[in-house]
């Protein structure tokens, strides 16, 4: 498992494709000497970002997936053969967001945070295992946040979806040592994507009023929560590549996820308390 990866010849399959650090990681993974499959439910988005790839001369092959839908997962492996023939790495960076208080929660909106974050993710791994212990080398590159590692209020959909991506990436990885299956988890802090903007946020009140004001307060907190995502695209997946170079068992993008683990692993019971004063209370 020391031993470099070469990614060129290899295969490559991105989930979230069509925008953010998957377009981001696609575009790098193809000037490596990359072969893409790239999975979106944004038909446009993928369309262009393969355009893109293909000015350049790089195989590449889209389909646009619901990444909640079990079928449509269970039928990837098979257009990922007829298309390539096999894969070498898949890389699970689809995810989405929901904001407000657990109190404040549709158990709905929570199922449909967790069939992508989480859900795809698992069966993702499970469809494709086949396919990627066939190969010599093979690594799978699970996504989990900076809130897999702490848990702010407001966020408890996001974290459980993202502390469990981190379990179950760790655990998978164990299972796997000694052969020629690796697994990374990615902890990405403040990245600018379109997540925060696209999150879903409280489900209206009834009353036209009430219901005005939570509109206001939900996209009061997207622009808030907006400002923490400073890093660039480009930046998340040139860290996420080098990781799978190197094989890296897990990578903490960004300065603000790494000073943020370091609280959590000197405070692990009163981190939040700290981080908020050292924030001016602006968390």
């Amino acid at each position: 498992m020391a031993q470099r990866f070469q990614l060129a010849g290899k295969v490559a399959l991105v989930t979230g494709a069509a925008s953010g650090i998957g377009a981001a990681l696609a575009t790098g993974l193809a000037a490596k000497g990359c072969s893409l499959l790239l999975v979106d439910r944004d038909a446009e988005g993928l369309a262009t970002i393969a355009g893109r790839i293909r000015e350049h001369g790089s195989a590449v092959e889209t389909r646009v997936v619901d990444l909640g839908d079990a079928e449509a997962i269970r039928a990837l492996p098979d257009w990922a053969a007829q298309r390539f023939g096999h894969v070498d790495i898949l890389i699970n960076n689809a995810g989405v967001a929901l904001g407000g208080r657990f109190d404040e929660t549709h158990l709905e909106d929570f199922e449909w945070l967790m069939d992508i974050n989480l859900r795809a993710v698992v069966r993702m791994c499970h469809a494709f295992l086949p396919m990627l212990r066939a190969r010599p080398a093979a690594q799978i590159v699970n996504l989990s946040s900076l809130f897999g590692l702490i848990a702010p209020p407001g966020q408890v959909a996001y974290c459980t979806s993202k502390f469990a991506v981190r379990g179950f990436s760790e655990a998978l990885r164990h299972e796997y040592a000694g052969t020629g299956l690796g697994v990374t988890v990615v902890h990405p802090g403040g990245v600018a994507t379109a997540i925060s903007r696209n999150a879903r946020g409280r489900r209206p009140p009834s009353d036209p009023e009430a219901a005005k004001r939570a509109a206001v307060e939900d996209e009061e907190a997207r622009e808030a929560f907006g400002k923490f995502l400073t890093l660039a695209p480009t930046e998340a997946a040139a860290a996420i590549i080098g990781a799978i170079e190197t094989r890296a068992p897990r990578i903490v993008i960004g300065k603000d996820a790494r000073n943020a683990a370091l609280i959590q692993r000197l405070m692990p019971a009163g981190y939040w308390k700290v981080m908020v004063r050292l924030s001016g209370g602006k968390l």
